[in-house]
């Protein structure tokens, strides 16, 4: 196994990267469940612990996935996995956070992920209509009965954050953050960094569109829920070309690719800050680890922050009705 460097989400101790791995399972097309397998065990052959999943990706796929790739190898892993989306694939969203819920989906998670603990559990999605006190009280129990180590949140705003760390410790907020998506910046990290908490950007290569691999949707697979996000949209993404064309020159000059310069970006915003990036692929997994040597000066750092400034991105990050999701 390799060594890269490690970083505290709270008082976890995680590769300064790790692995998401919603891609082999959900939203991105058709995958290989071989090739997947691979690639995480290259992640931990590599020194990444950090495996990232939920219990929505492929209606449970996912977590079957990873626990299928883990067997005989659990020590090496970081196992972070969410709960909240009680609806199946196809139905309408429903989010739930009630004690009851907390409880059936724990097992179900530790089931497919054949295991006796997760090390990370995060809240997915907050339900508006249970208060917060109440879901992570459930958590905490459950940590209280040895099935979960550490708890987490997603999508959380700060008023969420600090109500919830007053009932029990959480050590990571998970929330989408790159170049093309700062909105936590302001003062959802502000509150974490006051109350010790670790950040886990994802989609930190704004869902692909940053390695500049991407210059129409008709590069996308049928299925891929990038056909149906504004930033993807006709109109929106030529708009926003320019970003990945300003980002690919910096990342001439520095001899490295627009994605790791994209990704060594958002790992220099802290070293409390260990972004997810999604990969079913080898190649890609090294291509982001290559991120972790890239070092960056203030002069580099500012030349990045203008590719893409406040108002230059055409499209909001979600549609309505995910937006609709998202605590505030």
């Amino acid at each position: 196994m390799t060594s890269i460097p490690t970083r505290r989400l709270g008082a976890l101790t995680v590769s300064a990267q790790g692995l998401g791995c919603m891609g082999m399972s959900h939203a991105y097309g058709a995958s290989d469940d071989a090739q997947s397998i691979a690639t995480i065990h290259r992640a931990l052959d590599l020194g990444v612990s950090l495996l990232d999943t939920s219990d929505f990706y492929g209606g449970g796929h996912n977590e079957e996935l990873i626990g299928r790739a883990l067997a005989g190898r659990r020590e090496q892993a970081v196992v972070a996995t969410k709960f909240g989306f009680a609806n199946r694939l196809g139905e309408p969203t429903k989010i739930r956070g009630d004690a009851a819920y907390v409880r059936q989906a724990c097992d179900a998670s530790l089931r497919r992920l054949g295991t006796d603990h997760i090390d990370l559990y995060y809240l997915h999605r907050v339900d508006q209509d249970v208060p917060i006190e109440e879901t992570v009280g459930a958590m905490a129990e459950l940590v209280e009965a040895g099935k979960v180590r550490h708890l987490g949140l997603s999508e959380a705003s700060a008023r969420t954050i600090r109500r919830a760390h007053a009932v029990h410790p959480i050590a990571a907020l998970q929330s989408e953050w790159s170049l093309w998506t700062r909105d936590l910046e302001a003062e959802i990290a502000p509150v974490c960094r006051e109350l010790g908490i670790g950040l886990v950007p994802f989609s930190p290569l704004g869902r692909g569109f940053l390695t500049g691999r991407y210059t129409s949707v008709a590069g996308l697979q049928e299925g891929d829920m990038r056909r149906e996000q504004p930033r993807f949209a006709d109109g929106n993404l030529e708009r926003n070309l320019p970003i990945v064309t300003a980002l690919d020159a910096l990342a001439d000059k520095k001899g490295v690719t627009a994605g790791q310069l994209a990704l060594a970006w958002v790992q220099h915003r802290g070293d409390d800050v260990v972004p997810i990036p999604g990969t079913r692929r080898e190649k890609y997994l090294t291509e982001n680890l290559g991120a972790l040597a890239v070092e960056l000066s203030a002069d580099e750092l500012a030349a990045i922050d203008a590719v893409a400034p406040t108002g230059a991105v055409a499209g909001t990050r979600y549609d309505e009705g995910s937006l609709a999701f998202v605590d505030k």
